[in-house]
């Protein structure tokens, strides 16, 4: 298997004709299977021993989040590896599944838990999910990759924030799982499946404003940042910017601590601001919470003027990191789920795990808005973590008996 795993040179080489590749991670469970001793087993950090289920009470995942409804058989104990196939379009899709189907007739062993496909959502001109914002704006750049950070940007991080084996933004290298051989460029993956309630989000929208026009500020305040371009609301407050979001030197050169400290163009809880809080009073945390994020839609497309189907859509997930713990539980316990976040009580709209409807607050002159009724537009589906090995690490795994 390891002639077709993706690598990093490939991947950053390949040309349209060659978008395809496949990423191969494994569960605690998983290398146990494998013949992973039980000394090293040890060596992994906890919240990968444990897996995202168990520790649902520290993400916030209760209620409707809570894993026992979770889909896919993504909390059995027979859940030991995931296989991530890569293509550029939807035949290469079905040529790469039809081959990897027929690898795993040739193999009984390996049993199939669940699969998703993953798909583009319409219009095809730009990356958005369902319920319409751009997405894969912002993306951290790794020292040695070659590439220079856009303007307003972090600095580029220290290898050791996403591979493990390199240093860290603190200089060092932290304690690595045993052998060497199998945690260098090594990676943790969380991965999390969301189904966003479309007709539900549109619902608001509508409630909440009389005009198209209103509709979409409405949209932007949530987000913090306009739905069709990426935009953001501390450059462009009052409307939408094509040409600023499109312009990737200009749209992320922003912070809020000195351009818009009170949130009166992106408030304080709207998601980008809370999950990248831009401040140079905490810049330092920030550069230890950066996680790599990858991802798509799943399910079908719900036209604008269609009402609501029930249909099962959303998006599915991958937050490569390091360290578990310190980078995606953090994001998502403290910056999407702490509702004493900023002194708001309130949850992000659509990272944070609600159960019932909550407000927001809009800060605006002479007064606070708060934007009342607002109900769960996400649930949590699904969750795993796994780890991610680089190719001398897999075929060392390939040895073990």
């Amino acid at each position: 298997m390891t002639d077709i795993v993706g690598t990093a040179r490939a991947v950053m080489a390949a040309n349209e004709s060659d978008m395809r590749w496949i990423s191969l991670a494994f569960t605690f469970e998983g290398l146990r299977r494998l013949g992973l001793d039980e000394a090293s087993l040890a060596t992994f950090p906890e919240p990968f021993r444990q897996g995202m289920a168990a520790r649902a009470s520290i993400l916030g995942d209760t209620g409707i989040h809570h894993p026992d409804h979770w889909e896919d058989n993504i909390t059995s104990k027979d859940l030991h590896a995931v296989v991530i196939l890569f293509a550029k379009d939807k035949e290469e899709r079905k040529r790469c599944v039809t081959r990897h189907d027929a690898y795993l007739k040739d193999n009984p062993d390996v049993q199939i838990l669940s699969s998703l496909l993953l798909e583009a959502v319409p219009p095809y001109d730009y990356v958005h999910e369902h319920f319409g914002y751009r997405d894969r704006l912002t993306t951290p750049v790794i020292e040695g990759m070659g590439i220079e950070p856009t303007p307003g940007s972090p600095k580029a991080s220290k290898p050791g924030e996403f591979f493990l084996g390199y240093p860290d933004e603190t200089g060092l290298i932290p304690d690595q799982p045993r052998p060497e051989i199998l945690s260098r460029n090594g990676s943790f993956l969380a991965y999390r499946k969301m189904r966003e309630h479309v007709g539900a989000f549109r619902e608001f929208l509508r409630a909440n404003g009389k005009t198209e026009e209103e509709q979409e500020l409405v949209a932007a305040k949530l987000m913090g940042r306009w739905r069709k371009t990426g935009a953001p609301l501390v450059l462009s407050p009052e409307r939408d910017d094509r040409a600023l979001g499109f312009d990737d030197r200009r749209n992320n050169n922003f912070d809020y601590e000195k351009m818009d400290p009170h949130g009166y163009a992106c408030p304080i809880g709207a998601h980008i601001r809370r999950m990248n809080v831009r401040d140079t009073r905490v810049s330092r945390i920030m550069d230890r919470r950066l996680i790599i994020r990858r991802g798509g839609t799943y399910g079908p497309y719900l036209p604008d003027d269609a009402p609501d189907d029930g249909a099962n859509r959303g998006i599915a997930v991958f937050a490569g990191c390091a360290d578990l713990s310190r980078q995606f539980e953090f994001l998502i316990s403290v910056w999407a789920n702490d509702p004493e976040f900023e002194a708001l009580n309130e949850n992000d709209p659509f990272a944070g795990s609600v159960n019932g409807a909550f407000e927001m607050t809009i800060p605006k002159r002479p007064i606070k808005k708060k934007v009342k009724g607002l109900n769960a537009f996400t649930t949590v589906t699904g969750g795993a973590y796994f780890f991610l090995p680089g190719i001398r690490a897999l075929k060392y795994l390939a040895t073990l008996k």
